[in-house]
C-alpha cells in the first residue's frame, strides 16, 4: 500500500519527544502502523533525542523517578504503532474501541454520517467517523488543527484526494468539504484541539449536541 500524504516535521517531532495531545498521539500512531515514510521519520527524530540525552550533563532524580516513568509508559502502551494492522481499525485504535469496526458505537449525525467519539485525556478530541459513499460533511473551517486519518474508502476535498493510510493536516487557514468517493463507505479517525468553524447554521445550532 503506497500512502501519499504522511506527516510533517512539526508532528513527527512531537510524536518522538511525546508532548502531543493523547488524541494526536493516538492518529498518528494509527498512521505510522500504514506508513512506512512516516515511521521512518519518527524514528529519525528518536534516534536524534537519543543523542541529544547521550550529550546532556546527569542530574539526581528523585527516589520515584523509576516507578514515575513505568507508568507513564504502561499509560501509553495503548497507543503504541509497533503491531501491524490486522482489520480496517489498525492495532492502536483497536485497543479503544476492543475490537474491529464490528465493536464501534456508532452515533448518528444526519444523512448516514456516524460518529464514535474515543476516550482521551486533555483538551483535544478523537472520534471515528463513518461517510457513507458519495456523502459529503459539512462545509467547515477550523479554531485549530485537525488530523484525519483514512482507515477504509477515501475522500476528496478543496486539497487532494485521501485514500487509506493517508493523513490530513488541517488547521486555521483551510476551509473544506469532504466527500466520500462513490466505490465504497468512507471510515476515517479525526482529532481536532478545538471546535469546528461551520459555515452553514443547521451544522452551527446541532454542534454543542454532537460535541465537534
Amino acid at each position: 500500500m503506497t500512502v501519499k500524504h504522511v506527516l510533517n516535521d512539526q508532528l513527527a517531532m512531537g510524536y518522538a519527544a511525546g508532548v502531543l495531545p493523547e488524541a494526536f498521539d493516538l492518529v498518528v500512531a494509527a498512521h505510522l502502523s500504514l506508513s512506512d515514510e512516516s515511521r521512518a521519520l519518527v524514528n529519525s527524530y528518536e534516534a536524534v533525542g537519543a543523542c541529544v540525552m547521550e550529550e546532556c550533563e546527569t542530574v539526581e532524580m528523585s527516589n520515584t523517578a523509576l516507578s514515575a516513568t513505568l507508568s507513564r509508559i504502561k499509560a501509553n502502551d495503548a497507543i503504541t504503532p509497533r503491531v501491524k494492522p490486522s482489520g480496517i481499525l489498525p492495532a492502536p485504535i483497536q485497543k479503544y474501541v476492543g475490537g474491529d469496526v464490528d465493536k464501534v458505537k456508532w452515533k448518528p449525525l444526519g444523512g448516514g454520517v456516524k460518529q464514535a467519539i474515543l476516550p482521551t485525556d486533555g483538551t483535544a478530541q478523537a472520534r471515528l467517523l463513518f461517510i457513507p459513499a458519495g456523502q459529503s460533511v459539512p462545509d467547515h473551517g477550523h479554531q485549530g488543527t485537525e488530523l484525519t486519518l483514512v482507515l477504509q474508502g477515501s475522500f476528496s476535498d478543496e486539497v487532494d484526494h485521501f485514500a487509506r493510510g493517508d493523513i490530513e493536516i488541517a488547521n486555521e487557514d483551510l476551509d473544506h468539504q469532504p466527500v466520500a468517493s462513490l466505490d465504497a463507505d468512507c471510515i476515517c479517525i479525526a482529532a481536532t484541539d478545538a471546535p469546528l468553524r461551520f459555515n452553514s447554521l443547521i451544522p452551527r445550532l446541532l454542534q454543542p449536541f454532537f460535541k465537534i
